[in-house]
């Protein structure tokens, strides 16, 4: 059973995004002057390139790339800064004009950037949400629930925690808290931040969003208003991406609780990110110098955070976009047919299945990547206290330094990825995706990857107790790996085979209209009616060596499958 937490600050008025968001205008002019000096200080770049270079840049985004959500405005803008860059680099004060300018579209970019955050709106949004995720994962009427979708309380126990959630909670009195999650769906940004809320019992955070959110006005609307800030990743220049990293970190420096999604996009292939950027979590390592150069004892804590989905609603379409990035010519995007009928499919599916979802909390860490206890003191590997002050000296002073700050931005990468595979639970759908796939890759060693997902479903199809011997042989590597912290478990995978893998087919892919896995008539063959889809959740548990760590021998009882449903 699902543990809800009380709330860490019952009161959102006491929450620190709350009064964050009371002071965005002065905010906003201290962060103008923060990010006005780092740019003047550019040692690569002249004032007059970095100008030039944005100015060029944002022309040729308003004329070949509008949106809806940009500024009305924005095209006048630009031409009359680029006007202006002429007449500057014309003018005797040209250094004045020139930083005029700077400060003028600075001050433009972190209007559009820094959120809002208001109490009544996040309220709101608690209830909607609660609805909506009902819909999500309870079925309608199920057995044993009270209402139609179930009550709140059936709802929070589908969503589970894991790890380290106490510790977590504890830091939140101790400094400020980066939580940085695994991405796999558009989704993951409410999901989290309403788990974190109703379940785990912690105050709202600030997240970044796209900005292409925002061009739905209702969406627009709840994201304005719930501590989100904007990110636009068609800005490519300079000025831009200084605003949105000194935004990050000077957010962290005033003390407010920030989630990162440091794989910077949705997983496409499914698989769990195995390389981050470093520029947000650059942010933290820089926030951290500024408290320390200021005489403060705050401390910036990471939280790496692995979420556990049995199905991701937009599988399909990422899926076929990993697939052409890394087949290119060797991989023809499939054209599958919309109907009616696969739309009453969904709608069916929508109505009668349910599902669950688990946050796995990894162990809290400093910017450079050691363990802290429960009382914020960052400790090394042999569980001695560690001095942050001392990593930032630099000629016996506190200084900036990029190169070696880039250093310990790589080392806290590092640890991160290292922590999502520590602390991603194996869920009894993500095992037996992984063990079908496999089995199809030993079964068609004759063809590579991109022609096994060129075949038909039908020509493809398991022995069902080959499967289940070979889901005992995984789960037996699974316990072993558990037992040695390097992954953890769902309860489901304690079940007895059959169960085991019964749940796991009915709880992989809910909401696509077709069966991922399923058994044909008689029980006695597994088949998959979308390879594609099988491909997206078996690569949940790459990185960890099944394929060679556990023998995989190919069903020779292979039959064609006539029947693509189960009975």
């Amino acid at each position: 059973m699902t543990h809800v937490f009380p709330h860490i600050i019952p009161k959102i008025e006491d929450w620190q995004i709350n009064k964050f968001a009371r002071q965005r205008k002065t905010f906003i002019e201290q962060l103008n002057e923060y990010v006005w000096t780092r740019l003047e200080k550019n040692g690569s770049q002249s004032l007059e390139d970095i100008l030039a270079k944005t100015i060029y840049l944002e022309a040729q985004r308003v004329k070949l790339n509008p949106w809806k959500v940009d500024p009305s405005d924005d095209a006048e803008y630009w031409k009359s800064m680029g006007n202006a860059l002429t007449q500057a680099l014309k003018s005797e004060e040209k250094d004045q004009l020139l930083r005029d300018m700077l400060r003028r579209i600075v001050n433009r970019y972190n209007e559009e950037i820094v959120g809002n955050f208001n109490p009544s709106t996040f309220l709101f949004a608690r209830k909607f949400l609660t609805v909506f995720f009902k819909r999500i994962f309870n079925s309608f009427k199920a057995p044993g629930q009270r209402w139609f979708w179930g009550t709140k309380k059936d709802l929070l126990q589908k969503i589970k925690l894991s790890g380290y959630v106490d510790e977590t909670r504890q830091l939140f009195n101790k400094g400020t808290v980066v939580i940085v999650p695994t991405h796999f769906s558009n989704l993951d940004s409410i999901t989290i931040g309403y788990a974190l809320d109703t379940v785990a019992g912690i105050p709202a955070l600030s997240y970044g969003a796209g900005l292409n959110l925002f061009e739905v006005e209702i969406v627009a609307y709840f994201i304005n208003r719930l501590g989100a800030y904007r990110v636009d990743r068609r800005k490519k220049n300079p000025i831009y991406l200084e605003c949105l990293t000194s935004m990050a970190s000077y957010a962290l420096y005033k003390g407010v609780p920030n989630i990162f999604f440091p794989g910077g996009t949705r997983s496409r292939s499914g698989a769990m990110e195995n390389k981050l950027k470093y520029g947000l979590l650059g942010s933290a390592v820089e926030a951290q110098r500024l408290l320390l150069e200021e005489g403060k004892e705050d401390k910036i804590f990471i939280v790496p955070l692995v979420i556990g989905y049995n199905f991701v609603l937009e599988a399909k379409s990422l899926i076929e976009q990993h697939l052409m990035a890394t087949g290119k010519e060797k991989y023809q995007k499939s054209r599958e047919p919309k109907n009616i009928g696969s739309k009453w499919n969904f709608f069916k599916l929508f109505f009668t299945k349910q599902s669950e979802m688990v946050l796995s909390f990894g162990e809290p860490m400093d910017v450079l990547g050691n363990l802290v206890d429960g009382d914020g003191k960052s400790l090394d590997k042999n569980c001695h206290e560690v001095n942050l002050r001392e990593y930032f000296l630099l000629g016996g002073e506190l200084a900036e330094s990029a190169q070696r700050e880039s250093v310990y931005t790589r080392i806290l990468a590092e640890k991160v990825l290292e922590s999502y595979f520590r602390n991603n639970v194996i869920l009894s759908s993500h095992l037996v995706a992984y063990v079908g796939f496999q089995m199809l890759l030993n079964q068609r060693k004759d063809l590579n990857l991109f022609a096994i997902l060129r075949l038909h479903p039908s020509e493809f199809s398991i022995d069902y107790v080959d499967f289940s011997n070979q889901i005992s042989l995984m789960v037996k590597q699974l316990k072993e790996m558990a037992e040695e912290g390097r992954l953890r478990l769902s309860d489901e995978i304690f079940r007895n085979t059959d169960d085991l893998i019964s749940h796991g087919m009915e709880m992989l892919g809910s909401y696509h209209i077709e069966k991922v896995l399923g058994y044909n008539a008689d029980k006695k063959l597994i088949y998959s009616q979308h390879l594609k889809l099988l491909h997206f959740y078996a690569n949940r548990l790459e990185g960890y060596d099944f394929e060679n760590l556990v023998s995989w021998v190919p069903s020779e009882k292979f039959r064609y499958v006539d029947k693509l449903k189960e009975d």
